[in-house]
């Protein structure tokens, strides 16, 4: 006969696992069986902490429930007055001649003849036909509404679950070791200061900077992103051909998945673990979205940020921040070094997205419409779970995890969980900085993923254009110099008071199909083009008309090196003057623009060699270890008009 593929499947547990499972199943079934017109015994709620933690996550332990004759309801699995007694008998049987076989320290054994029968009973009427003399194998179980629930409570309560590692004083102290709290602290108490100073009335505070300050070092200084690793042996690049099982480290460390990169040079596989545990990460220090969101989640925490896991259907992770100045949730991800931008995956990468949650030691919040300005089209996706269910099921998730929690401290999450219901009911407006395509990972792995927007689909992403004009000190200078450090990826401008602008592009006029490459193998960092572009082009901007001034002189550093066939063609535009120059690295003086009210300096990037030809001409390359030479640099002197 037929082995039912829900009691094999949950043989397959380990020994321990199965004989909890077990435990917790037959007494399901003998209350049934005990007391049959008992109707508490004939219901399961789906909430329940003893179902949800100790049978739903274990494998083939729910499905045994279906084959048993249990149904869904909204809140609860039921075992109707219709339901075959006679095949939660087969179930329950083939279930304890396991358990008491393990009982006696044999062997695990294959279901008996009875209950092998069970699946085959389980998906027809019963009938007084013969049995066939073949063994009949059952249809593959389909999809339904009750698996799909079931599948979404396990995501529920597996990230809820996991967030809590977060809040283990050892691991954030462990955190805080990594972090250079103090550098992040002063230069967010440094920006802090020029914002107030720039705008009195700015409601900002320390740890909306701290947040940016984070969100830089960790993309910039401590974490890497990984599309296929380096071959251990020769360092050659690799395919991801499959994957391999994970060894009993890994798998201490959440390693359920391990990647398969060859090396066909020397035929070596070298082993990526997909890491889920944070502690692991800070030592491993790479990863893709999941391992970066994780792990700087953990960072926020350790910095005593309020921070929540956001979980995205569409198979992306990141993190949320609470600003205590401003009141809100800030969307922060770490993988493109963002905050503050909701729409960049709607927009800017094209998902199609269904629902978006948060996760944080106090509660889960449905946060997917902050994340879209299609309320519309969101609500036509979320076919998984029925609306009255996902709302059900978190306010039981919430009331458990609260139970323990001070009136004062339920008030407060009251308080902001209403705030944001007011907020998702006007979709939000889209800004500049949202319009963009996907930065990390792969050109291939962007495409397949279907984030491949902006600049990767041949369209110009533009900066929010950034022009610089004269500040009061500059006038009265008449003097306006700035330079740019692709090591540290920030802007000093000098002639007025050493202004410090992080982000490569935060003082760009135009740029598209660019980005700023960080080669942590290497030790090396420039600005190139982005993978699969043969055009890239960026350029600032200067601006001196408004404020009654000319050019009396301009001096210019640019740096760029090409490899192979790559080209770098540097220009000068003023009006209708466009003047080349080369980026050599010297300082250059250009008596042609004196008189004039501005200009534009930019560079287009292009050439280069096979699949890696959009590496072959680069801006400003500088090693990791030098942080004190500039690698762009602009000298201006003024006059009055």
């Amino acid at each position: 006969m037929a082995v039912s593929p829900a009691v094999t499947t949950l043989f397959e547990n380990s020994n321990e696992v199965f004989l909890d499972a077990a435990k917790l199943l037959l007494t399901y079934a003998d209350n049934i069986l005990r007391y049959p017109n008992e109707e508490k015994y004939r219901s399961i709620r789906i909430g329940n902490p003893t179902f949800s933690t100790k049978l739903l996550p274990i494998k083939g332990a729910v499905e045994c429930l279906f084959e048993m004759g249990f149904e869904e309801a909204e809140t609860h699995l039921v075992f109707p007055k219709s339901a075959s007694v006679k095949q939660l008998k087969l179930i329950r049987e083939a279930i304890a001649a396991e358990r008491d076989q393990r009982l006696r320290g044999g062997q695990p054994v294959q279901p008996t003849p009875q209950a092998a029968a069970a699946s085959t009973s389980a998906s027809a009427p019963e009938s007084s036909t013969a049995a066939s003399s073949q063994p009949v194998a059952p249809p593959p179980p389909q999809p339904s509404s009750l698996e799909s629930s079931m599948s979404f409570f396990v995501t529920l309560q597996s990230n809820f679950q996991h967030v809590m590692l977060y809040e283990n004083p050892e691991l954030q102290q462990k955190a805080r070791s990594y972090i250079p709290h103090q550098q992040l602290s002063s230069a967010a108490e440094h920006k802090l200061k020029e914002a107030k100073e720039a705008d009195p009335e700015c409601k900002l505070g320390i740890e909306d900077f701290l947040v940016l300050e984070l969100l830089r070092w960790f993309k910039q200084d401590f974490f890497s992103w990984v599309d296929c690793l380096p071959c251990s042996r020769c360092g050659g690049p690799t395919q991801n051909t499959g994957s391999l099982s994970p060894t009993t480290d890994e798998l201490r460390w959440g390693a359920q998945r391990v990647e398969n990169h060859y090396c066909q040079s020397c035929q070596l596989s070298t082993r990526f673990p997909r890491y889920n545990n944070p502690e692991k990460l800070l030592e491993t220090r790479r990863g893709r979205c999941g391992e970066w969101a994780n792990c700087f989640t953990l960072c926020c925490r350790a910095l005593d940020l309020e921070a929540r896991y956001i979980w995205d259907s569409t198979d992306h992770v990141w993190t949320e921040i609470y600003s205590v100045s401003q009141r809100r949730w800030l969307h922060c991800d770490s993988c493109e070094n963002a905050c503050d931008k909701p729409l960049l995956y709607e927009v800017g990468w094209g998902k199609k997205l269904a629902y978006v949650l948060a996760f944080s030691k106090d509660q889960v919040v449905d946060v997917t419409w902050r994340y879209s300005c299609k309320h519309p089209e969101v609500l036509s996706r979320r076919t998984r779970v029925q609306e009255a269910w996902l709302l059900h099921t978190i306010n039981g998730l919430n009331a458990s995890r609260q139970q323990s929690l001070s009136p004062d401290r339920k008030k407060v999450l009251t308080e902001r969980l209403l705030v944001e219901l007011v907020e998702f009911i006007s979709p939000p407006k889209k800004t500049p900085g949202e319009l963009g395509g996907r930065n990390s990972g792969s050109l291939a792995w962007r495409i397949a993923r279907g984030e491949t927007r902006g600049a990767d689909a041949g369209t110009s992403t533009q900066a929010a254009g950034y022009v610089f004009t004269p500040t009061e000190k500059e006038k009265s200078d008449r003097l306006l110099h700035v330079h740019y450090s692709a090591t540290k990826d920030q802007y000093c401008r000098v002639s007025n008071n050493s202004e410090v602008i992080q982000n490569w592009d935060q003082c760009v006029w135009r740029k598209e199909s660019v980005l700023r490459k960080v080669e942590n193998d290497w030790q090396m960092v420039y600005i190139a083009r982005t993978e699969g572009s043969s055009l890239g082009r960026i350029s600032w901007k200067f601006d001196f008309a408004a404020a009654g001034m000319k050019i009396k002189s301009v001096s210019i550093m640019a740096s760029s090196q090409t490899f192979h066939s790559g080209k770098v063609c540097w220009h000068l535009q003023a009006g209708q003057i466009t003047t080349e120059f080369s980026g050599d690295g010297k300082l250059q003086s250009f008596q042609s623009l004196s008189g004039c009210s501005g200009f534009i300096v930019g560079a287009g990037l292009s050439g280069g060699e096979g699949e890696t030809s959009w590496q072959h001409s680069q801006l400003f390359r500088q090693s990791l270890k030098e942080t004190e030479e500039p690698s762009f640099e602009i000298l201006i002197h003024l006059e009055d008009a």
